[in-house]
């Protein structure tokens, strides 16, 4: 009968509890920063230091979306979390610490919440030792005996308590029959985003290559789990990233001007937020570290056992205010920087380019994978092996979709290729180059290969192999030759040997319109057209009584230079009103075989008295 009474005492007891937790009456042990008042009322702490380190928590929650990078971001600014143990009201101050900021985004008490019967109590026999063993676990939302939101004031709404507890719930490692999770450091954009649409499954990452950099997503979880032949699907990720990548930044396109606008407006009020809690670091450590003086300096002098501890703890409170500054410096040195009126107007007219933000080497691939997910609910992919065709559907934030179906790899397919227009080019300038002249072209046009390499002599033979391109046939020697008289189609070189002239001669005429010269593109060497009209333009036949340029210096015993700078100021000397007796051919330009002398002025520039030398001093004058 004893027991049978302590048994409805203990049943009466409980009943009476629930009832006063379904009243949301019972009180409860309420976590650091919830305090009760005199009328058993809970309220917020009125401790500010206490209030923004916890809403600092939440606040980077946002910004991060895990509770680890929310961690790890304190730790590195160096700002610690109140504590409280059960039962007292004493608040002490300690390193951040992942179950600490974990308790403080899943306690619903922080939102505003009663909640009563979120643990349960289960008893069971040990085998082995015949003893109770008493186990409590948390049970699902949907077993919570008393929820009550909007019970009391929080730090956060209920509606964003249920959205940090899904981030939490995703940021899970799942089963093996699923995948996903927070975003991690990998290359794989699209990690924990693509479902299968065969089986249903998340989607696997791994990487392959040389390096490791090129990622890859498999849905193997059937072959694993159940023994299957095969797997269901595969597919390459940098096709596959850019496709999703390109649609991405088309739909953000047009919200860009909206959302840069937002996010200049948005700068400074954040940066006071992030502000306001190193402030009242600060200001804490500062009066800790008053307060730890006061008790130094009551203690007596001579009373060195009490002195010395002090002392210390007051060298150690000083230290801490030190920090603190410091911490509070570096933050304000982070002061997003002041725009003009300008500038402002024409960003909010324009936007900020999201792609270069995206691709910007100051953005890391955890932030690239957060902007995807902001965006990108999720992605189903169905590939089609033997049509070589994957259909891609993107989930995107509040239930909109699109289908986008697009071509893969052959199988042996590159995924860096060359682009068509460098192939395209390279297969004309085959026809009239050979491989090293092709690549000297290209590298003056600063084009790349596919894996951003210079082009070589090697890399063009490789990309004429692989596409099928003829390798330049030089042609016979008997087509280029002067004596040829059908027109043909000749480099500077060849033309320099045909026509008996320099060079700077052909590119000076091609200059002056006298003749014409073609270019297959930018950078290409000089082709000259030779047909018999220009051979007898260049090599006109030397008129009756006239010796050629060569001739005529062979016959003085001078240079050529020397009979075309000087040959009219002597003979101005030896006879001043004889008209001039040398001439040009009737083109533009000067040549070995363009100057001819009569034979008369060969006996006058000999019998003159001073010697063929040229004046004194001065030198011959320009071609031109």
């Amino acid at each position: 009968m004893s027991e049978a009474e302590l048994h409805l005492i203990r049943s009466r007891l409980t009943a009476g509890l629930k009832h006063k937790a379904a009243r949301g009456e019972l009180r409860q042990g309420l976590p650091v920063g919830l305090d009760y008042d005199e009328d058993d009322k809970v309220h917020i702490t009125a401790d500010e230091a206490v209030r923004e380190a916890i809403a600092t928590v939440f606040r980077r929650f946002d910004e991060l979306g895990s509770a680890r990078q929310v961690l790890i971001s304190m730790r590195e600014d160096h700002l610690k979390l109140p504590r409280r143990r059960n039962g007292s009201k004493q608040v002490t101050w300690a390193e951040a610490t992942y179950p600490a900021i974990h308790d403080f985004l899943s306690n619903p008490a922080c939102a505003g919440a009663f909640v009563f019967g979120r643990t349960r109590t289960e008893n069971r026999v040990d085998p082995a030792t015949g003893q109770v063993v008493v186990h409590n676990r948390l049970v699902p939302r949907e077993e919570w005996e008393v929820l009550i939101p909007d019970h009391h004031p929080g730090f956060i709404s209920w509606e964003k308590y249920e959205v940090n507890a899904a981030k939490l719930r995703a940021n899970r490692r799942h089963p093996r029959e699923q995948a996903g999770g927070a975003v991690r450091e990998g290359r794989a954009l699209l990690q924990g985003l693509l479902r299968c649409g065969w089986c249903g499954r998340i989607m696997q990452t791994g990487y392959s290559g040389a390096k490791g950099n090129c990622p890859r997503y498999v849905c193997a979880r059937a072959k694993q789990l159940y023994a299957g032949e095969k797997v269901c699907q595969s597919i390459g990720g940098i096709r596959l990233e850019k496709t999703i990548l390109s649609e991405l930044f088309a739909v953000l396109q047009a919200a860009a001007p909206t959302a840069t606008a937002q996010a200049l407006n948005e700068a400074d009020a954040r940066h006071q937020e992030n502000l306001a809690v190193f402030q009242l670091a600060v200001e804490r450590a500062r009066f800790e570290a008053e307060r730890a003086l006061r008790q130094f300096n009551n203690v007596g002098p001579e009373n060195r056992l009490v002195a010395r501890t002090l002392e210390k703890t007051l060298e150690d409170k000083l230290a801490g205010v030190r920090a603190a500054e410091a911490d509070l410096t570096a933050q304000k040195a982070r002061r997003p920087v002041a725009l003009t009126e300008e500038e402002l107007a024409w960003i909010n007219s324009a936007g900020a380019d999201v792609r270069a933000v995206f691709e910007a080497p100051t953005t890391t691939l955890r932030e690239r994978k957060q902007l995807i997910r902001s965006v990108i609910a999720e992605i189903g992919i169905t590939i089609h092996a033997q049509r070589r065709i994957a259909e891609l559907k993107i989930v995107w934030q509040g239930g909109a979709s699109t289908d986008i179906s697009r071509v893969m790899n052959k199988p042996g397919g590159r995924v860096q290729v060359t682009d068509e227009d460098t192939i395209s080019l390279a297969r004309r300038l085959a026809e009239h180059y050979n491989d090293r002249s092709i690549a000297m072209i290209l590298a003056k046009q600063k084009r790349r290969t596919a894996t951003g390499l210079s082009w070589t002599r090697a890399r063009i033979a490789t990309v004429r192999a692989t596409y099928g391109i003829p390798a330049y046939q030089q042609p016979p020697k008997d087509d280029v030759s002067p004596g040829c008289d059908d027109a043909l189609v000749a480099t500077i070189t060849e033309a320099e040997k045909i026509l008996g002239v320099s060079k700077v001669t052909l590119y000076r005429w091609m200059k002056d319109g006298f003749i014409h010269g073609e270019q297959i593109t930018p950078g290409a060497p000089w082709r000259i057209r030779i047909d018999q009209a220009l051979r007898d333009k260049v090599k006109p036949e030397v008129p009756e009584g006239w010796l050629s340029l060569e001739e005529t210096a062979k016959a003085l015993g001078v240079a050529r230079q020397t009979v075309v700078a000087q040959g009219p100021t002597r003979r101005a000397r030896c006879r001043p009103r004889q008209p001039r007796t040398t001439q040009r051919a009737p083109y533009p330009g000067r040549t070995r075989s363009a100057w001819t002398v009569r034979h008369t002025l060969i006996g006058d520039m000999r019998s003159a008295n001073q010697p063929w030398t040229g004046p004194e001093k001065r030198r011959s004058p320009s071609p031109r």
